[in-house]
């Protein structure tokens, strides 16, 4: 299935508060992310406390170490919701 992406003001926001390392990894993180979200490599997992909270799925991307991303999928769109570290799982 082929995907179209869209990421939040709060994405944007926290991306550009990233260290420039930060912002590379997940740039190329991104490149796997866009042909897959789903690739073993993002060890991408459901992430129950937001989607309990959201009422919908939410899934959390692992980019590096402690830096993940939160999305959620509706029909062939991917809404990046957040990117930071565990912190972002908070509701």
């Amino acid at each position: 299935m082929k995907f179209r992406f869209k990421a939040s003001c709060a994405f944007w926001k926290s991306f550009t508060k990233l260290p420039e390392r930060q912002q590379v990894s997940a740039k190329a993180a991104y490149k796997v992310f866009e042909a897959n979200p789903f690739d073993p490599r993002l060890r991408a997992h459901k992430i129950n406390s937001l989607s309990a909270y959201y009422g919908k799925t939410v899934y959390a991307a692992e980019i590096e170490g402690d830096l993940h991303t939160a999305f959620y999928v509706e029909g062939e769109m991917i809404f990046t919701a957040d990117i930071g570290s565990h912190a972002i799982y908070r509701v």
